[in-house]
């Protein structure tokens, strides 16, 4: 049992350690001042989105990018609400190109089949993809054409944080939410990465195609963004790239309920078992088994069955490490202040983590109304 112990425990603080080294190892992209010459093509997918439609209309109308050179394309997923009204009001008075058309499912991921739909009609060579609840930088065009121009890439992940912080529960998810973001810099910081969020999100039209798409994982709701990642890096490694610049945050909305919070994470859970990357695969194994080792030893102690000394090394060990890399990711989205509710949030997330494993291990969930197997 104690070889066990210590075999997680130093695994872990390697891998967190390595993040962290990687984090440091990518470099920061400085933007130029260049032509702009990039076109882009937006698409949104949104479903009864009316309550967060204007906070992303609002911000789109003062992007600071030649209107010509981008289109924005809405899919409506069978909103009951007055979301297409709002996108129609917004733009009615601007030269802002739009578009807005109807899903078509084909496939168990109505988001899948909606960014298929939005990118056959899409006419520029660029997809850059984002949520209905986010809002998008001034300069963020400006700065994926920069980053575009210098670095000729194909696929590029962009850098997404929450905002509106204002309650434990949304720190606490913050907090979990730097942590992923801290391990996708990470990630392409040491060449391996897993990670991406198709809240900002660019690759090239014609790679799209090249890679069929979503094919092969349209079964599964969810990995927009992550089964795609894995098709550019099976075929174009040097040309999958990470967006290291914090004027390209798109900032996103945390869950407002627990619950919520609790069905989001389940549905991102849910994707795991089908990744096709080992890595990403050995990175969630160590961490469930970090959670699981610090609820087992608390358990045990608890029950006078086991000395408590250990989970306090343990605990120890994971708070130390996971405070570096969580430390160097807010400092990068400017959000420190997250880290006042480190403690209480570390102490409490390996339940969280492991709850939401087995939840996601051996149930459904439903996400806008829907109900979605694993």
């Amino acid at each position: 049992m104690s070889i066990l112990i210590l075999t997680i425990a130093l695994l872990y603080t390697f891998l967190i350690g390595y993040f962290v080294i990687g984090f440091n190892r990518l470099p920061s992209f400085f933007e130029e001042n260049t032509n702009p010459e990039t076109k882009f093509s937006i698409i949104i997918p949104f479903r009864n989105e009316a309550k967060n439609l204007p906070e992303l209309l609002e911000s789109l109308k003062h992007l600071n990018y030649s209107k010509d050179l981008y289109e924005c394309i809405f899919i409506d997923d069978e909103s009951n609400d007055n979301s297409v009204l709002i996108i129609t009001e917004a733009f009615k008075n601007t030269t802002t190109p739009f578009h807005i058309i109807k899903n078509t499912r084909v496939s168990n991921s109505p988001k899948k089949d909606a960014i298929t739909k939005a990118i056959n009609m899409a006419k520029n060579k660029w997809i850059i993809t984002t949520d209905a609840d986010c809002v998008l930088p001034e300069f963020w065009l400006d700065i994926f054409d920069c980053f575009i121009q210098k670095n000729n890439p194909l696929f590029i992940s962009g850098p997404v944080s929450y905002y509106d912080n204002d309650s434990f529960l949304k720190r606490f998810q913050a907090l979990d939410f730097m942590s992923l973001i801290g391990a996708t810099i990470g990630g392409f910081g040491i060449k391996k990465p897993f990670l991406c969020n198709g809240a900002n999100l660019a690759y090239k039209k014609d790679f799209f195609f090249d890679s069929n798409g979503f094919k092969g994982n349209d079964t599964i709701a969810s990995g927009d963004d992550i089964f795609l990642l894995e098709k550019a890096l099976k075929k174009h490694p040097k040309k999958t790239l990470f967006l290291k610049n914090n004027k390209a945050i798109v900032l996103t909305k945390p869950e407002s309920s627990l619950k919520n919070l609790s069905t989001q994470r389940v549905r991102w859970a849910s994707k795991t078992s089908n990744y096709n990357n080992w890595f990403g695969k050995f990175t969630g194994l160590i961490v469930l088994l970090m959670n699981g080792l610090l609820v087992g030893t608390f358990t045990l102690s608890f029950l006078q069955l086991f000395p408590f000394k250990t989970f306090g090394y343990l605990f120890l060990i994971k708070f130390a490490v996971d405070f570096l890399l969580l430390f160097k990711t807010t400092r990068f989205f400017n959000n420190e202040k997250l880290l006042r509710s480190y403690l209480i949030s570390s102490l409490l997330y390996p339940v969280f983590s492991i709850y939401i494993a087995f939840k996601a291990l051996f149930s459904s969930y439903k996400w806008k109304g829907r109900q979605f197997s694993k």
